[in-house]
């Protein structure tokens, strides 16, 4: 029998805690470390519809990138759909843990997926950090050199979307050093164009920053923050290595994407 303990020890010698941005609340979220359990889902976020699809599962730890208490609760009012997903948790004895920007910074964690799943090749840190962990971000070379265009396309292709956002004064510009940060990484564009990239791959630029962007004659990718759904798997095949697949585990079929485009 595998105690939630167990499973989160290993999760946090990839992704120790401590790698984790200030403020970022990382962590055990909901349930009791030394619980049983009986099988895991991975997610991206942690929405209503996901802790229901682990109760059909027969879930008992949902390990997520995003934090579900990303935001302390200010009542236990359950007519509030958040609270009444904590409860519905709680009554279900689901274990819910997050590894946010813990898991962004590690190696081979959720930055080099996102490389692997984009063609890029030979990254390293595009924030380094000299604190004793592993920078944020990546920046590479590309498997096969392609314009601007091209890759946005590729892109969209991989994360699934109907749409993406390619900031550029030139499209047809070819792409060969990329910069990769998932989620909102918008502030880091200048960090990226320094470090010599020709594009930076990130996501939820603020209109006005990308006047900037063109302004300085660089080029940012937007495929939507949900692209950092693409770890879910990988997530799950984590922790197969870890329990040499003793602990059945499933990774997330509910998009959580919130937007829709017509």
């Amino acid at each position: 029998m595998v105690k939630a303990s167990e499973l989160i020890e290993q999760i946090e010698a990839f992704a120790p805690k401590s790698w984790a941005e200030p403020g970022d609340p990382t962590g055990l979220q909901i349930g009791q470390p030394d619980q049983p359990i009986h099988r895991v889902l991975t997610t991206l976020d942690v929405r209503p519809e996901v802790v229901q699809e682990a109760i059909d599962l027969g879930a008992d730890f949902i390990w997520a990138h995003h934090e579900a208490m990303f935001r302390p609760a200010k009542n236990l009012d359950l007519s509030d759909p958040q609270n009444a997903m904590y409860a519905l948790a709680i009554k279900n004895n689901i274990v819910i843990y997050a590894s946010h920007t813990n898991l962004d910074a590690a190696i081979g964690g959720l930055n080099d997926w996102l490389c692997q799943a984009f063609g890029i090749e030979n990254q390293v840190p595009l924030l380094p950090s000299d604190e004793g962990k592993p920078g944020m971000g990546r920046i590479g070379e590309l498997k096969t050199a392609l314009t601007m265009a091209d890759f946005a396309k590729q892109v969209k292709t991989v994360c699934q979307v109907a749409a993406v956002r390619l900031i550029t004064n030139d499209a047809t510009k070819i792409v060969n050093r990329v910069a990769i940060l998932g989620g909102d990484g918008g502030k880091y564009w200048q960090k990226a164009q320094e470090a010599g990239a020709d594009l930076y791959l990130t996501a939820d630029l603020y209109y006005h920053v990308g006047h900037d962007v063109l302004a300085a004659d660089f080029a940012v990718l937007d495929p939507d923050h949900h692209m950092e759904a693409l770890a879910k798997e990988p997530m799950a095949q984590k922790v197969q290595e870890w329990f040499d697949g003793q602990l059945p585990v499933t990774a997330s079929q509910i998009n959580t994407d919130p937007y829709t485009y017509f």
